[in-house]
């Protein structure tokens, strides 16, 4: 499609500097305006994010490596950021698209988004991170393919389709907003939306045929569950790992996680449910699409397929089921699992605990006592810049302090290329869901009660899941494994949005004191620059 002069002259700066490190990969390129519009989705108007006029937002197709060239324009009355959840950008933190790496676009601006799939595959999906935007749309559907000649576990599918699922509000995403700015809680959401809908999202397929599934959960807070009456669902693949092949009848999917399952249209040629409800909550609310054999003429009928609702135990176990598939290529022509994680020696361990309490009369969360607030300036242009007194290293402790909560621009300096281990503490009575940015990670136990160090006997060692969100279920703990392998400046946070919007955050500084270990690329040449950046100008490292 046709794109302006300015959108122009910023691809020509993308080819420019991606000619430079990944000339052999091919480019995909998008051009993206995002604007306000009214949306029906509970069935009373609301404003919501479009792009290109879309709610939800366009897919993104690709393959392994590929460079993706994404002009953003920003038709909005306020500044806007968009984050790619789950995609790693390797050595590039400058474009993660969170407040503390990347500036927002100014209103009635656009700007160029260089990003390479380098090294992945799978399921994810994008939003927008700033300002409580997601509470309004804006959010898509992420697919990367294996290059064509490394294998792929199971047979070509007949469709594939993005599902996107979440819990959603009657309320405008600025009242939404206004009512945690005047630090009050949110309600209970008032409906469940699958791509958009509340009711009669369609899935269509042709008897005997086996078809992909891409489901994520975009919404807020709720845990769903997805199921489909008289169909079992293959889990193949989760956030970038082939899994084992595992049949669910029902699955849970936590804020954030993405699930790719295979479905075999193997009943009589008529129309089922798909059926998404909450879990683990007092209101179960529930909402469903079809299934829709082709030449159908029989709609769905009999009672909607019930599901779990708020057994832990039963969560849990599937959760653990969920496992790498050892002889299966990822990315690359060699096995996933070649990589033995478990014989690593750990160097550090750290644990995180969350928190909820009132600061100044007013609702906030936090990690190891401190509750994020955004600094002035992106911490990772602080540290490009050397701008002092953005943010202090290591304001966060790598243990819960047992205090009060406090407000800090929390950050953990951790070093690159070494293998640790984080355990995430959840105290309270909710399930917690957990994301790290630019990264994926094994998890490698998760139980009830307190983390000890005699916790690790039940590790699995061998073939957990890698993937880059979690669970955590009330008054228990999960424990992963990383590796450090990718410099920069990335976001951990809670993916209940308004925990990460009043405090529940914290950024890892991935950092190393040798210039000839950083192996990091320069910033874009078409960064913007912002708070106590602007004016700088940017220039190699």
């Amino acid at each position: 499609m046709a794109v302006g002069r300015s959108a122009s002259s910023a691809l020509l700066l993308c080819i420019s500097f991606l000619a430079t490190v990944t000339a052999e990969s091919p480019y995909r390129f998008f051009d993206w305006n995002v604007t306000y519009g009214d949306i029906y989705p509970l069935g009373v108007r609301q404003q919501g994010i479009l792009i290109n006029g879309q709610f939800p937002g366009p897919d993104i197709h690709s393959v392994t490596n590929d460079n993706l060239i994404i002009n953003v324009h920003n038709s909005l009355d306020e500044p806007f950021l968009i984050s790619w959840n789950g995609v790693q950008n390797r050595r590039n933190s400058y474009v993660d698209g969170m407040y503390g790496t990347t500036c927002p676009i100014p209103p009635r601006s656009n700007y160029t988004y260089i990003l390479q799939v380098k090294d992945q595959i799978g399921s994810f999906y994008y939003f927008p991170s700033l300002a409580f935007h997601k509470a309004a749309g804006g959010f898509g559907g992420i697919r990367i393919l294996s290059r064509p000649g490394i294998p792929v576990p199971f047979a070509d599918p007949s469709g594939d389709y993005t599902v996107l699922i979440g819990d959603w509000y009657k309320s405008n995403h600025t009242d939404l907003r206004s009512r945690l700015d005047r630090g009050k809680k949110l309600p209970s959401p008032d409906g469940i939306l699958i791509n958009g809908r509340s009711n009669g999202a369609t899935i269509n397929v042709e008897q005997g045929k086996t078809y992909r599934l891409r489901i994520s959960n975009v919404g807020l807070q709720n845990s769903l569950n997805f199921r489909i009456q008289n169909h079992k669902m293959k889990l193949v693949e989760v956030e970038g790992t082939h899994t084992l092949q595992t049949l669910f009848s029902y699955l849970d999917v936590h804020v954030g996680q993405s699930y790719s399952v295979l479905i075999t249209a193997d009943q009589s040629p008529r129309d089922y449910y798909v059926v998404v409800s909450s879990r683990f909550t007092d209101k179960i609310i529930t909402t469903t699409g079809v299934l829709r054999y082709s030449g159908s003429s029989t709609p769905v009928s009999g009672p909607i397929p019930g599901g779990p609702t708020i057994q832990i135990d039963w969560s849990l176990s599937q959760a653990r089921a969920i496992k790498t598939n050892l002889t299966a290529s990822g990315p690359r022509p060699n096995p996933q699992g070649s990589y033995h994680y478990g014989l690593i020696p750990l160097i550090r361990t750290i644990v995180f605990g969350s928190s909820a309490g009132q600061i100044n009369g007013k609702q906030r969360y936090g990690v190891n006592s401190v509750s994020f607030v955004p600094a002035d300036t992106p911490l990772k242009l602080a540290d490009f810049f050397k701008i002092s007194g953005v943010y202090k290293v290591n304001s966060i402790s790598d243990k819960p302090t047992g205090g009060g909560l406090y407000l800090d621009t929390s950050v953990l300096q951790v070093d690159y290329r070494t293998f640790i281990e984080i355990i995430f503490e959840n105290k309270e009575d909710i399930v917690q869901s957990w994301h790290l940015n630019g990264y994926s990670f094994w998890v490698v136990g998760m139980d009830g009660g307190q983390w000890t160090t005699g916790s690790r006997n039940e590790y699995n060692l061998r073939d957990a899941v890698s993937r880059s969100t979690v669970q955590v279920y009330p008054n228990s703990w999960t424990a992963i494994y990383i590796a450090l392998d990718n410099v920069g400046m990335w976001n951990l946070r809670s993916e209940f949005w308004a925990r990460q919007y009043l405090g529940q955050q914290l950024y890892l500084r991935v950092f190393t004191t040798s210039a000839s270990l950083r192996d990091e690329y320069p910033i874009p040449k078409n960064s913007r620059l912002c708070g106590r950046a602007r004016g700088r100008h940017t220039r190699p490292l």
